[in-house]
């Protein structure tokens, strides 16, 4: 088709769409294509701003490497991962789910640890934690031999593969649900911290203006079973001033855990000196495809990150 106005390219690019052939992927790009073109038409999209969104996604692109994905960054500051996981979960996005996004550093192959066993693998300071969690199905049933992949950052608001100082799988591990379908673990209560502002996404959130760069307090989660939809979720800290105004949009009220204080109990390990946490959770997993999602980084920062400290 020669095109004739700015009006045809549009009907251009949507008749050269329709030769293809899987029907999902002609949807889907049929409606980016309706969608896109509308919206560069009712922003009035000017040729210098479309130049500055093309090196942008360029730059989002350059910035990613094994150890961090600054593309997975920019989808949770714009509550797309967010929004992409509620509409997928808890029945279509109809019932509440402990299902979240799963963010930028989850990583394969973590350690086998035993219940009750500790994810802390290099000295990291943080009042200690003990965790006991439980899967289900739909209907309270215990789910056994279920795998659950937990990682957090650190106290200083670093994974351990932004970190060189902190060991190999440092606050990670993989567990085994039992009998009853429970698993445990020991670890440090989980800090907020900031993501990281040197790229793009740091631009982005500088020049909208939003309050802060920061992250509530949580600990990572990732579930699999055969026969179930693999949960993925993040389990946030129930006293964290953040919450409500989370960089990336994560938080439900459903993902809202109970973490206890304990100053006078005798606590679980006869090690721990002075107060120490709990926290308990029963996650509930739908019925489906046990499927990995595919990882967002692979590797570990070789070089000191640089602070993720939102710059004035």
């Amino acid at each position: 088709m020669i095109i004739g106005d700015q009006n045809e390219v549009t009907v251009a690019v949507l008749e050269a769409m329709e030769k293809t052939p899987d029907p999902r992927l002609r949807e889907i790009v049929t409606l980016m294509i309706k969608y896109l073109h509308g919206f560069i038409r009712e922003a009035k999209l000017s040729e210098e701003e479309f130049h500055q969104a093309c090196n942008f996604i360029v730059r989002l692109g350059q910035k990613s490497d094994a150890s961090h994905n600054e593309v997975v960054l920019m989808a949770g500051s714009l509550g797309v991962s967010s929004l992409v996981c509620l509409l997928n979960n808890g029945n279509k996005g109809q019932t509440e789910t402990s299902a979240s996004m799963l963010g930028p550093f989850w990583r394969l192959n973590s350690p086998f640890t035993e219940n009750g066993g500790s994810i802390v693998r290099s000295p990291t300071p943080g009042p200690v934690l003990f965790a006991q969690c439980k899967v289900v199905d739909g209907k309270g049933a215990p789910i056994t031999d279920a795998i659950v992949d937990v990682w957090q950052s650190s106290t200083e608001g670093l994974y351990e593969n932004q970190d060189p100082n902190q060991a190999e799988m440092n606050l990670r591990g993989q567990f085994r649900t039992d009998a009853k379908g429970m698993f445990s673990f020991r670890s440090i209560l989980p800090a907020g911290y900031p993501i990281p502002v040197d790229g793009p996404v740091g631009d982005f959130i500088r020049a909208v203006k939003r309050p802060h760069n920061y992250r509530p307090a949580h600990i990572h989660f990732l579930i699999y079973k055969p026969g179930f939809k693999t949960l993925i979720s993040q389990i946030y800290v129930n006293d964290d001033p953040l919450l409500e105004t989370d960089v990336q949009f994560g938080v439900t009220k459903t993902l809202i855990g109970n973490y206890v204080r304990h100053e006078d109990e005798t606590p679980p390990a006869p090690d721990v000196k002075g107060p120490w946490y709990s926290f308990e959770y029963t996650f509930a997993m739908e019925a489906g495809e046990a499927k990995l999602p595919r990882p967002p980084i692979s590797g570990k920062a070789v070089k000191e990150t640089p602070s993720p400290a939102m710059a004035k």
